[in-house]
């Protein structure tokens, strides 16, 4: 079963159902840690798994002559295989992500073939970051500068249309996409309006449903769900939830993502700001909270990100799912 039919199927029953995130693992690791995270994680149920996809990095290594040598570094290679491995392994749908940025086209279709052999059918289309040091986002010369340009990319393979045209009568793929979405706007947007006409680019190309960017404010979910439907998006939207865990994400997190911490969360952690353990029991029992106001208002998934550590994220569950 594909995820838009898992979230359809949620709506219609009136339930809510767990997803989480997950991170390739690190070049050079095994899967012992991310199978050993799943295994605490499955008796919940979950819907479906996201496997994220991360692109290239420059390393700088100062040579004994005094120049420097700059080579490319790929730290999570794997989301392909390690998807394949999951939905094989434990029977969950596994939503592996597609980024524009480092890939080509043609990077992408082999990508996509791949996944349809493999029978991954689901994908999350994401334009993905900037590189390190880039001050704006730069796409591959022969790639995508938007995600909707990857969405539509998709959607012509599910009708049997290739790159370069080369493939007639051919078989075609079935993939449901996926995009994200912000509800406090992408860092990129000058406006949240401009940012929504993007979304709807996304939609329009033809996305299926959308996961968004992690918040601590349930009002702001609640009213980009509103601004949505304004506009005319119609697809399902999941709630992205991450549970802050440090002091530091008190800035980190703003920083990174663009989200607002709430006035009440920030005291109470930095009340507590010398005693580790309570810092991450306040920014899960918020998490907590969130949860409950969003499953009772009839939201059909709610979606972790775990970034690697499963614990918060197994509390959370136990008092929701």
């Amino acid at each position: 079963m594909n995820v838009v039919e898992l979230i359809h199927q949620a709506i219609a029953t009136k339930s809510t159902r767990f997803a989480f995130e997950l991170l390739p693992p690190l070049k050079g690791d095994g899967t012992e840690g991310i199978s050993a995270a799943i295994e605490r994680l499955m008796p919940f149920n979950p819907a479906y798994i996201n496997v994220t996809s991360h692109r290239e990095s420059l390393k700088e290594e100062c040579l004994p002559d005094g120049s420097v040598h700059r080579h490319i570094v790929r730290r999570r290679p794997g989301t392909v295989g390690i998807s394949a491995t999951i939905q094989h392994k434990y029977g969950v749908p596994v939503v592996p992500h597609l980024i524009c940025g480092g890939h080509s086209r043609y990077d992408i279709e082999d990508a996509l073939i791949d996944l349809d052999f493999l029978g991954l059918h689901n994908v999350l289309a994401l334009r993905g970051d900037a590189l390190k040091g880039e001050e704006h986002f730069t796409p591959h010369p022969e790639g995508h500068a938007h995600a909707a340009d990857l969405v539509r990319q998709v959607m012509a393979m599910n009708r049997g249309e290739f790159v370069d045209g080369e493939v007639e009568e051919c078989h075609q793929s079935a993939f449901t996409v996926g995009v994200a979405g912000y509800p406090e706007k992408h860092a990129d947007a000058s406006s949240a309006e401009e940012d929504l006409l993007h979304l709807k680019a996304k939609i329009d190309a033809g996305a299926q449903y959308i996961v968004t960017q992690l918040f601590y404010d349930n009002s702001r979910f609640f009213d980009f769900v509103a601004r949505c439907r304004a506009i005319g998006i119609e697809v399902p939207i999941i709630p992205g939830i991450k549970p802050l865990a440090t002091v530091r994400h008190l800035t980190l997190l703003p920083q990174t993502f663009g989200c607002h911490i709430p006035e009440e969360l920030r005291r109470e952690v930095e009340a507590h700001a010398d005693d580790k353990a309570a810092v991450r029991q306040i920014g899960t029992e918020w998490a907590i909270a969130q949860s409950r106001e969003l499953k009772a208002a009839g939201i059909p998934v709610l979606h972790y990100y775990p970034m690697g550590k499963a614990e918060n994220i197994i509390q959370i569950a136990k008092a929701i799912f």
